[in-house]
């Protein structure tokens, strides 16, 4: 039945609070003629015909069960094992929130704990928090934090225009109204080297993607260089990562990063539409007070037992509010649960086998992909994707070989950088078998022999 939790002597107080005479004297504004349009709803059905509906239309959408998927830019297709949605699914995680009563909470604390300690191993950092909303957020967010660090002192930021661009994006709108400055990310042509040179007394931060958002690896020398000239100018270093790639190369945290985040999606998260997603964050020790976010930390009780709370919350929105160092006060803790989850099953060795397959697949599909007659592969230095220079333009590619190939197609890279117009970034993942990748060589061969209708 329905619950009108208002009497009507309650709606005459508040009508006359607010001084109208009626409800319908609050929607004056609006045309006769619009208030209560007529409305073409079929015949009432039953629940059984109306999911027969349903599923009839589901059933013309595409799913990644069915189709190959080659797009990844941020969003990736991996194997989740069914121990993650089984652990994630219990109620007493299921319905949680965040954790404020530690003595009725400590195993949601413990699997957070364990969640921070493995990214931590992940990136070679030394602490980590209890997630953001997503990649683009805890971007913004190590900014914010580099900036707390030179107590607001410094007014430059270097970013490097293949960080993510919706990332770069989230930053701006992060840091609107402040006297600051991103520099860095206006000519796709700047590199590694061309970033340092842009660092000077003034700048707070530098921020690189590796791989970045073109698929390219930054070499652990490289990106130990840039450290070094970012430190002598005495800031700090942001490195976004990919988890996935993180199980075969060499941490951030041991090139000299001195913030480590990124999208953990990858991490036993479904693709979901577009979310709910997992911004995970990682920092020095030393910069831990600054950090946005919660943090869970191991104690022992008054009786010496091991126990889990959360820690240095002093520094959050809900206790500080207008003298916080950041607007987040909440976290997605069922994403962390579902990564850690995800880790653990997974193990140091799985994670590297996921790695490698995403590897090499990915290297067999560019290397066959550049075989063919008007396409071209960017680079050899990536790790699961990889810009291919197309015929034709993307969307025309794409519509084709979901049309006639029953393929999902990589992303339009000049939708962000006009520059590279019919450049598609393909994405490979250990999802994609073999038949899945001579099957898309096979159609772009196919596409340019006979054209695009």
């Amino acid at each position: 039945m329905d619950y009108v939790p208002n009497s009507d002597a309650d709606r005459a107080a508040m009508l006359e609070a607010i001084g109208v005479q009626s409800v319908d004297d609050l929607f004056r504004d609006v045309p006769a003629a619009y208030r209560y349009p007529h409305l073409d709803l079929p015949a009432p059905a039953s629940e059984m015909e109306v999911l027969r509906e349903l599923q009839m239309l589901s059933e013309e959408d595409v799913d990644l069960n069915h189709a190959a998927c080659f797009l990844g830019a941020g969003a990736y297709f991996h194997f989740i094992p069914s121990v993650v949605d089984f652990v994630i699914s219990r109620s007493e995680f299921y319905t949680a929130y965040t954790p404020y009563q530690a003595e009725i909470s400590q195993g949601t604390l413990q699997a957070t704990f364990e969640y921070q300690s493995m990214i931590c191993a992940l990136t070679g950092m030394e602490v980590a928090n209890a997630s953001h909303y997503d990649g683009a957020t805890s971007t913004a967010e190590a900014v914010i934090m580099a900036l707390n660090v030179h107590r607001r002192r410094r007014h430059k930021v270097v970013m490097s225009p293949t960080v993510h661009p919706q990332y770069r994006d989230v930053v701006r709108t992060y840091t609107q109204g402040m006297e600051l400055a991103v520099v860095g990310d206006d000519r796709l042509d700047h590199d590694v080297d061309e970033l340092a040179m842009l660092c000077d007394e003034d700048t707070a931060c530098v921020v690189v993607q590796s791989p970045d958002f073109l698929g390219r690896v930054i070499a652990p020398d490289r990106m130990r260089s840039l450290a070094d000239s970012v430190h002598r100018h005495g800031a700090l270093l942001v490195v976004v990562a990919n988890p996935i790639a993180l199980g075969m190369l060499k941490p951030p945290g041991e090139c000299g990063a001195d913030i480590v985040v990124g999208e953990g999606q990858a991490l036993g998260n479904a693709l979901s539409f577009g979310g709910p997603y997992l911004g995970f964050f990682a920092c020095r020790q030393e910069h831990v007070r600054r950090a946005s976010g919660r943090i869970v930390g191991e104690t022992v009780d008054v009786e010496g037992r091991r126990g889990y709370v959360l820690t240095l919350s002093a520094r959050e929105q809900h206790i500080r509010r207008e003298r916080a160092t950041s607007n987040i006060c909440t976290n997605q803790a069922l994403n962390a649960l579902a990564a850690a989850v995800y880790m653990s099953a997974m193990g140091r060795r799985g994670l590297r086998r996921v790695a490698e397959l995403c590897y090499h697949k990915a290297h067999y599909a560019a290397a066959e992909i550049d075989k063919l007659p008007g396409y071209s592969v960017w680079s050899d230095d990536f790790f699961h994707e990889f810009v291919v220079r197309c015929p034709r333009p993307v969307d025309e590619i794409n519509r084709y070989l979901l049309n006639e190939w029953g393929i999902i197609g990589g992303y339009d890279l000049g939708r962000d950088y006009p520059e590279l117009a019919r450049h598609m970034l393909l994405c490979v993942t250990e999802t994609n078998s073999r038949d899945d990748i001579e099957d898309l060589v096979e159609a772009l061969r196919e596409l340019g022999e006979e054209g695009v209708s």
